[in-house]
């Protein structure tokens, strides 16, 4: 059960940021800087034959032992996303390691694996995880994500029910697509024609510069009539993972599918006004009754934006209330 002390305070927006859409906007464009942050460690870590992922690492100076944040990024994200450095400064400035993933392709990755990244993938984490403990003895680990990346810790948190030898002492999920058919749904709105647009021109580059590093291994004919996230993970997402369409792999990878395995504690952060994230998703009885699972679904906060006024930290209510989350959690 999770104490209502360890639960963040009403999420106060900016005043010119009360409306979902300008507010997912500011926070994706606004430059932010770090400069108290140490410089970062390029570390490789193969989770298969075939397969290896980077995570960028701040280490404390001592770093083993010490509670080890592990940032999971979202859609077309990267270890360089805004908050996932913002999280990196805030969980290094408590004394704790931050370590950035980036997910299979992402952050100039194509590279290093065949394959391609997905809403289920959780094997790369749990994987980066153990090695981290193995050859740094780091730990307790926390677990954030956002969006596509929400999903996947709270995917993360259910499946380490069965997996004793991972010290995870939480996890928090921010805009999470806990049901991705809801959330591609809602991307396909007229309104949300710029976002898909931008999402689907990234994707496709990247599968461009996939092929060229892999010949032979992807046929791009159907890319360029593909027009929308669906029809890209109808296309190469769901066939090239196993799950054979779009609908199935939406079905199989969506985290409600499992979040009632969830046995450590977890916290959910949700805008009402998220463009992609309908509200209604967050706010199914069975998952707010869930023990371990609390839902926090503010009336501002767009996409992943959260942006407040500054306070004691920088006005990033989400990241904050994470690290803070995660702080009420870790053993002592």
């Amino acid at each position: 059960m999770i104490a209502s002390r360890s639960l963040p305070p009403p999420f106060v927006p900016r005043p010119y940021l009360r409306q979902g859409h300008v507010m997912t906007v500011f926070a994706w464009a606004r430059p932010r800087a770090f400069p108290e942050l140490p410089a970062r460690d390029a570390r490789l870590v193969r989770v298969s034959d075939d397969t290896q992922v980077l995570a960028h690492c701040y280490w404390q100076s001592s770093r083993a032992g010490r509670p080890t944040l592990l940032a999971l990024h979202g859609l077309e994200g990267s270890s360089d996303a805004h908050y996932m450095r913002g999280l990196a400064d805030k969980a290094w400035h408590r004394g704790w390691n931050a370590v950035l993933l980036n997910q299979r392709n992402c952050g100039g990755t194509e590279g290093l694996t065949p394959g391609l990244y997905h809403s289920a993938l959780t094997h790369d984490p749990r994987m980066v995880m153990r090695a981290l403990t193995r050859d740094d003895g780091v730990g307790p680990f926390g677990v954030v994500g956002y969006s596509l990346g929400g999903n996947l810790a709270l995917r993360v948190a259910a499946e380490v029910a069965d997996e004793s030898d991972l010290r995870l002492a939480g996890v928090v999920a921010v805009s999470p697509t806990i049901e991705l058919e809801t959330c591609v749904r809602a991307i396909e709105r007229p309104s949300n024609f710029p976002f898909q647009w931008n999402f689907v021109r990234n994707i496709k580059a990247r599968m461009r510069r996939k092929a060229a590093l892999w010949p032979g291994r992807f046929d791009l004919a159907p890319l360029a009539r593909i027009r929308t996230i669906r029809a890209f993970d109808d296309r190469y997402t769901a066939p090239l993972n196993g799950f054979g369409d779009a609908t199935n792999y939406y079905q199989q990878a969506s985290a409600r599918r499992i979040v009632e395995r969830i046995r450590i504690p977890a916290l959910v952060l949700g805008a009402a006004d998220d463009p992609f994230v309908p509200p209604s998703q967050l706010q199914d009885e069975a998952l707010l009754a869930h023990p371990h699972l609390r839902m926090r679904v503010e009336p501002h906060g767009g996409h992943c934006g959260f942006v407040g006024r500054p306070s004691r930290d920088d006005g990033y209510w989400a990241e904050t209330s994470a690290v803070d989350f995660l702080a009420s959690v870790m053993p002592s």
